[in-house]
C-alpha cells in the first residue's frame, strides 16, 4: 500500500478513507461478528442499547470495562500508520472510522471522524458532561460524574440509536 500511495500520490485531489473492524483486527482487537465474533458469544440486546444501561448499568459498564482493558492492551499497526502517514503528506485526506478503539489516533490521524464515537470516552447520562477520565476497576458501577454525581455512560453507538445530527 505504501508503494502505491508514494508512486500515485501527485495525482490524487482529495482522498477520504474508510475504515472498519478489520483494520483492528490487524492488531488483535475482537470484531462483533465473523467466526469469532463477540456476537457468538454476547447478545447485543443485553449489552449495546440504552434499555440494557437502564437495566442493568453494572453488567453494561463490566463488559465495556473488559473491552476497554483488551484495546489498551494492543497497539496500532501498519494500516493504521500508513493512514496517519498519508494525512500527513496529503493536506485533503479525510478518515471516517466505524471503529471505537481510537487506534488511528495513537497512530497519529487528527482528521477524522468516529462515526461510532471512541469507547474511552465518558458522558454523564444527568448533565451531558464528557471525559476521557480513565474509570479504574475499584470505581462504582456505573461510575458518577464528577460535577453532579450523575452515572457516566459510555459515548458509544448503541444498537437501536440513531445518529447525531
Amino acid at each position: 500500500m505504501k508503494e502505491f500511495l508514494a508512486e500515485h500520490k501527485h495525482s490524487f485531489q482529495k482522498i477520504t478513507a474508510i475504515s472498519g473492524a478489520g483494520i483492528s483486527a490487524e492488531s488483535e482487537i475482537p470484531t462483533f461478528r465473523g467466526a469469532d465474533g463477540l456476537w457468538n458469544n454476547f447478545r447485543a440486546e443485553d449489552l449495546a442499547t440504552p434499555q440494557a444501561f437502564e437495566k442493568d448499568p453494572k453488567l453494561v459498564w463490566e463488559w465495556y470495562l473488559w473491552r476497554r482493558n483488551i484495546i489498551e492492551s494492543k497497539a496500532p499497526n501498519p494500516g493504521h500508520t500508513a493512514l496517519a502517514d498519508l494525512e500527513r503528506s496529503h493536506p485533503d485526506f479525510f478518515l471516517i472510522t466505524q471503529n471505537v478503539d481510537g487506534l488511528h489516533e495513537t497512530a497519529g490521524s487528527r482528521k477524522l471522524v468516529e462515526i461510532h464515537w471512541n469507547i474511552f470516552l465518558n458522558r454523564c447520562v444527568s448533565c451531558g458532561q464528557e471525559s476521557k477520565e480513565k474509570i479504574s476497576e475499584s470505581d462504582s458501577r456505573p461510575p458518577r460524574c464528577h460535577s453532579c454525581r450523575g452515572p457516566l455512560g459510555t459515548v458509544m453507538a448503541w444498537f437501536g440509536e440513531s445518529y447525531e445530527e
